[in-house]
C-alpha cells in the first residue's frame, strides 16, 4: 500500500476527506509495482478547492496533476482522471521505458531556503528556492513526455546519444524547442 502525505492550506483535512484522498489517488497506483510517498496538497482560495498531486513512481518518472473547482469533492475526482490520462496516453512509452529496470528513486529534492534581505542595489538578483534533483541519459523524445507529464514547460535531462545536458521547453507556437550547450 502507498504512503500519503495529505496537506491542507486554509483548511483543516478532516479523517472523511483523508479517507477520500487515499481511495481516489490510491487508484493510480494498480498501474506500477513500485510507488514512492503521494503528496496532495488540499487548499483553498478565493472560494476555489484546488488539489495538488504528486505521484513518484518506478523509473524516476513523476507524476503530477492540480486541478480547480468549486468543490474539494469534484477537485479530486478531476485530479485523479488526469493521472490516469497521463498514464494511459504515456503507457506504451512507460512500459517500453520499464522493461529494462527503473532509474534510481532518488528524483527531486528540494530545498526551500528562507530568502535574504533585499539587496542594497537593484542590480542583484535573489534565488528564493533551489532544486535538486537527477538528471537522466534519455533521448529528446523522453524528455519531452516527461516535461508532458509533470506539466512543465521546460525540462532538464542528458542526452543519451551526446551525453550532454539538455533542455527541452514548449514553445508558446505549441511545438517543442531543444537547448544544447555550444562547444
Amino acid at each position: 500500500m502507498a504512503t500519503f502525505t495529505v496537506r491542507g492550506k486554509n483548511m483543516e483535512i478532516t479523517p472523511a476527506l483523508r479517507d477520500y484522498v487515499e481511495k481516489r489517488v490510491g487508484k493510480v497506483t494498480k498501474y506500477f509495482e513500485h510507488v514512492g510517498e503521494i503528496t496532495v496538497l488540499l487548499t483553498v482560495s478565493k472560494g476555489r478547492h484546488i488539489v495538488e498531486v504528486t505521484v513518484p513512481v518506478e523509473g524516476g518518472v513523476l507524476l503530477r496533476g492540480e486541478e480547480a473547482t468549486m468543490d474539494m469533492y469534484t477537485s479530486i475526482d478531476l485530479v485523479v482522471e488526469k493521472l490516469e490520462r497521463q498514464i494511459h496516453k504515456h503507457k506504451t512509452k512507460l512500459q517500453r521505458r520499464f522493461r529494462g529496470g527503473g532509474f534510481k528513486a532518488d528524483m527531486v529534492k528540494d530545498e526551500a531556503r528562507p530568502a535574504p534581505e533585499a539587496p542594497a542595489d537593484d542590480e542583484d538578483y535573489t534565488i528564493v528556492k533551489t532544486k535538486r534533483f537527477t538528471v537522466k541519459p534519455m533521448d529528446v523524445q523522453e524528455a519531452i513526455m516527461e516535461m508532458n507529464m509533470l506539466n512543465h514547460d521546460f525540462y532538464m535531462f542528458r542526452n543519451a546519444e551526446t551525453e550532454e545536458v539538455c533542455v527541452v521547453y514548449r514553445r508558446t507556437d505549441g511545438n517543442y524547442g531543444l537547448i544544447e550547450p555550444g562547444n
